[in-house]
């Protein structure tokens, strides 16, 4: 069975990342794509302009959540190194982006183990970030957390369980969390690779084929829209 099949088969109900307490209906898609004109009006390269344009789009949605991203080509990576190189842009955003404050609490979306945890400090990069393991009916995958704040590892160790609906971490702002305004970065990931702590969110159109199949959309499980 592919992953994305039986990703779609573990709940009929949405699983919750951010509280329960937060409606569907208090959640507004972003567009954050380099096609997206209203935002090459933005400074992207600031957190205040660019978390002043997210607020913006929330406010007129009388939403508290912002969300979106998946496979969605950005042009924001290009402030940083770590994304591009002369033979390759990574551009193509793998997981989904949940734009909320500081400090925002995360819950475990099913019940899972810490896999491995670390603080990525490159420029653009999550920052402190949490990978946990699944195991349901005998299949294995991994959702990675990023963007978190400084605390949510400090305490932390490999093997710690964490059942559904537990609280996980909390946000980082953009002292922190790679130079960003407050979110989310949330990605399934089937195979590893051997990486700790951290596993690409964004990639080059070159390997868009493999990372589609490896890292399948988590709006499967967030049920969002």
């Amino acid at each position: 069975m592919a992953l994305h099949t039986f990703l779609n088969s573990i709940s009929s109900e949405p699983l919750h990342v951010l509280s329960e307490a937060i409606l569907i209906s208090q959640y507004v898609k972003l567009n954050l794509s380099e096609d997206n004109e209203a935002l090459k009006q933005v400074d992207v390269s600031s957190p205040k302009h660019l978390g002043n344009f997210i607020n913006q789009i929330k406010a007129e949605n009388n939403a508290l959540v912002a969300f979106g991203g998946y496979k969605e080509v950005r042009g924001i990576y290009r402030r940083s190194n770590h994304f591009s190189n002369p033979e390759q842009e990574r551009n193509i955003h793998l997981g989904v982006d949940l734009w909320i404050d500081a400090n925002t609490p995360i819950f475990a979306p099913l019940d899972g183990r810490v896999h491995s945890f670390k603080n990525n400090i490159n420029f653009g990069d999550y920052g402190p970030t949490i990978i946990l393991e699944h195991t349901v009916n005998n299949i294995v995958f991994h959702t990675l957390y990023g963007h978190l704040s400084l605390q949510s590892i400090q305490q932390l160790k490999v093997g710690k369980t964490f059942v559904k609906g537990e609280p996980i971490a909390t946000l980082g702002d953009e002292t922190v969390n790679g130079n960003y305004p407050p979110h989310l970065h949330f990605q399934i990931i089937k195979d590893l690779q051997g990486c700790l702590g951290d596993y690409p969110g964004v990639c080059s159109k070159k390997d868009l084929n493999f990372y589609s199949e490896n890292c399948p959309d988590p709006n499967i499980l967030l049920k969002l829209t």
